[in-house]
């Protein structure tokens, strides 16, 4: 049976891996092209809080590992 909780921590997984090459490697090209777009201006694309979203995602799924979620 497939838990939802686990679904949905992948799927948190896959976004926040992507948050973090977007934040390494293409951070001047989505400045660029996203500047005047209103979510950029609310959440930009830093790599710093991209490593902390992706190490609380890494933890959560620590926590559900532990539970036998994942």
């Amino acid at each position: 049976m497939v838990m939802v909780e686990g679904v949905i921590w992948y799927l948190f997984v896959i976004d926040s891996l992507g948050a973090n090459i977007a934040a390494w490697f293409f951070a001047d090209w989505a400045q660029k092209n996203f500047k005047k777009s209103f979510f950029w201006k609310h959440l930009p694309l830093k790599k710093g809080w991209a490593l902390i979203y992706l190490l609380l995602v890494l933890w959560v799924g620590a926590g559900l590992w532990r539970l036998g979620i994942i």
